[in-house]
Order: structure tokens, then sequence, then C-alpha cells
């Protein structure tokens, strides 16, 4: 089962793992821990298993779903792919031969693009040399502030064919990143009634790191209560750059950046 995703950057999610802990400030308000708390309490049959309340919560705890894990391979219309919208596949509690098998399912579905984020970054590196990494499979780390900036050395261990950042909730300033290997860079502010506010600053900042290291940047939202609201333009324009798969040639569009 796949889910039309309303998340800017991805087409659909596929979730063969549910549940989370909180790990960083980056989980504080954690959107995915918000929402299994809700569908428990409708009822829904992934989400009936509860976390750690200091860590996680109603809903939230780590579950492996067998009857998704081969969803993939019944999609016959190639799709964008965002692998654990409500987990993350490098967490301890999801068995090393369950995260292979997640792999070997995206290795036999070439047709999809598979984007994979986590915030367990030692756990990423250290079993990464016993995973397949085909083309079609991208790798990203979540760096909301300067303390959490060790994860993308991590992620540059990691031979995978894409390599992505989420500054998303970006909660701090992300000055002078070492791009080095990477592909892609996503900011966003956080969202839901305790979101914590996004200067604009940051935001500038990471956008002109882009340009000039030649990073694909993709600016999410604003954030706040209400993030839709808040659109998604910066200095007058979106920014809505993806790489292309490494089988084709980069082509990523470089407009003038405007004074804000």
């Amino acid at each position: 089962m796949s889910h039309r995703s309303r998340i800017e950057w991805t087409e659909t999610t596929w979730n063969p793992t549910t549940g989370c802990d909180r790990i960083s400030a980056g989980c504080d308000n954690c959107y995915a821990l918000t929402l299994a708390k809700r569908l428990k309490a409708m009822g829904a049959e992934k989400y009936q298993k509860d976390g750690d309340p200091r860590t996680s919560g109603p809903g939230f705890g780590v579950t492996i779903h067998e009857n998704t894990l081969t969803a993939p391979l019944r999609w016959r219309t190639p799709r964008l792919v965002f692998v654990n919208s409500m987990s993350d596949l490098f967490h301890a509690k999801v068995p090393f031969n369950f995260v292979r098998r997640v792999f070997e399912v995206m290795e036999e579905t070439p047709q999809h693009t598979y984007q994979i984020l986590t915030k367990r970054a030692s756990r990423l590196a250290r079993i990464a040399h016993l995973l397949p990494w085909p083309e079609n499979v991208w790798m990203g780390v979540s760096v909301e502030d300067s303390s959490t900036l060790w994860r993308i050395d991590s992620l540059r261990k990691v031979p995978a064919a894409r390599r992505f950042i989420s500054a998303e909730p970006l909660i701090g300033p992300l000055h002078d990143i070492d791009l080095s290997d990477i592909d892609w860079l996503i900011a966003g502010g956080e969202s839901g009634t305790q979101a914590r506010p996004l200067d604009p600053g940051w935001v500038r900042d990471l956008r002109d790191q882009c340009l000039r290291q030649e990073v694909a940047f993709f600016f999410k939202q604003w954030g706040g209560r209400t993030p839709k609201a808040g659109g998604r333009s910066l200095d007058g324009r979106t920014w809505d750059e993806i790489p292309a798969p490494r089988s084709h040639e980069i082509t990523i569009e470089r407009s003038k950046v405007h004074a804000g």
C-alpha cells in the first residue's frame, strides 16, 4: 500500500516500518508522533503499538510491516518514493535483515526512485557496506542545527547514487557547510502549534551555499501553525531544484538571486 504524498519533494510514501523515538532537538515537535496518536485513536492497524512515553508515544512504537514490504513490486507506473515517512529505517529496533530486505525490494524495482531519510547516521555508516546500493536509491540525513552537522560526514561514507540533506525543521543557522559529495539540500520551517520560528537569514544562507557549491536547493515551507498559509516563496521565487537520476545529465536552473 502507498499513499500519494502532500510532501512537496516527493510523490508517494511507503512505510514498511512505523514508529520511532526522539533523539535530537529536531524531534521535539515531531509531526509523525502526533499523527500516530491520532491514527491509533482511529483504529488504524499499523499504529496500535505504543512507544516509550519518554521518547515516543501512543501508536508510535517501532513496528515491522511484512505485508507492506512488497508493495512497490505491484506499482507499474514509476514513482518518486519517500521511504518511511512515519519511521526511521535505521532505528536500532529495526533488524538488519529487515533493512536489507527493504533494500532488496528497491533493487528489484528500478523503475522507481527511492528517497530515504535518517537521523541515525552512525548506524547508517556502520552497516552501509552490507547493503546493495542501486542507482535508484537516494540517501539523506536530517540536519536541524549546527549540533547535527556531523551526520553529513557519516552520509559521505555511504555509496548512494544521490546523497541529500534535509534541514527541516531548521531550528538554527548552518554556516559554512562542506557540501562536497552532496547532491541536494532541502530546507524548511517547523510546522504545528509549537513551531519554533524560522529566521529567513538561515534559509538565504543555505541557498547561497548551495549556489556556490553547485548543489540543488529545495525550499519547502516557512512553517508555523498553518505552514501552507505562509507559502514557499523566498526572495520573490520558489526553489524547487531536484537532482536528476544518475543515468541522466543533471540540469539545474540557476536563477538570479534577488536581494532580500
